[in-house]
């Protein structure tokens, strides 16, 4: 019989740890980062006002716009989503460990409805409707899917008025997807193993973060990872409107300026409110 030599053994391990590497899946670290290039629509989530004038802009990144308009709607909302794409086709699918940063200079034209940036989650239609960063005329708020909550209202007492720009920015940052200890009643600082989220706004000439908040375990029965997003969850943005307006009604709503950071090991560095002022027009 041939002997197998420490040599021949090294390299068959070697092989054997670079195979398990290759094949990691989607919900564990390390994991794969989508590298969007354009957005792909969804119109009609929600179609209650079934005759609407439905039109959409892509030249992303410098704008998304999402317009409707009708007159004669006594329905409850129209609910209309993006979501960044590789190929103009498909949505990209985000994973447990993808690590990235993304925002917008959002402009609402109308002071009914809401609109914004999303994380959604994968389980059934919720991956069009929850995960919200939410901006309405009377609160801008953080919620749904797998997204830890957090008003700027409650905060800071933000609100939104029609027409005016707001920026807004979502970092995701997988750290170790693992539970981090509790010592005395304390979540300790160091390190952060589940996934975290960071949420941010410029507006009036202020910047608002939220503080690092992290992600619960989620169902470790379910396949989908834990500790994070999950997957797949789909990124972009949101417009519900009119909201139970009867009669006429249009808007417009522009994501303009549209930025996207990942994958890497670190996203980079977070602009400075100075330059997230240069965004606006």
């Amino acid at each position: 019989m041939k002997r197998i030599s420490y040599l021949t053994l090294a390299v068959v391990m070697a092989a054997g740890l670079l195979a398990s590497l290759a094949i990691a899946d989607e919900y564990t670290c390390p994991g794969y980062t989508p590298s969007p290039n354009t957005v792909v629509f969804n119109p009609y989530i929600y179609h209650d006002c079934q005759y609407s004038n439905y039109a959409t802009v892509n030249n992303y990144p410098a704008l998304v716009q999402i317009s409707d308009s009708d007159e004669d709607c006594v329905g409850w909302t129209n609910l209309h989503t993006w979501r960044f794409s590789e190929d103009g086709v498909t949505r990209a699918a985000f994973e447990n460990c993808s690590h990235y940063r993304f925002s917008a200079v959002c402009r609402f034209s109308n002071p009914t409805g809401e609109f914004g940036l999303q994380v959604a989650p994968w389980w059934g239609g919720a991956e069009y409707s929850d995960g919200r960063f939410n901006v309405r005329a009377d609160e801008i708020a953080c919620f749904g899917g797998r997204l830890p909550f957090y008003s700027f209202t409650a905060a800071f007492g933000l609100t939104y008025q029609a027409g005016e720009p707001i920026w807004l920015q979502i970092t995701y940052d997988p750290n170790e997807l693992d539970e981090t200890p509790i010592i005395g009643g304390v979540r300790d600082p160091a390190p952060p193993n589940p996934a975290s989220i960071q949420y941010q706004v410029y507006y009036h000439g202020q910047g608002y973060s939220s503080p690092v908040l992290y992600f619960d375990q989620a169902n470790p029965a379910e396949p989908h990872g834990v500790w994070g997003e999950l997957y797949p969850a789909y990124v972009g943005g949101f417009v519900q409107a009119p909201n139970n307006v009867s009669s006429s009604w249009a808007y417009t709503c522009n994501w303009e300026n549209i930025h996207f950071e990942g994958p890497s090991a670190t996203p980079a560095k977070t602009s400075t409110w100075g330059q997230v002022k240069t965004l606006y027009r």
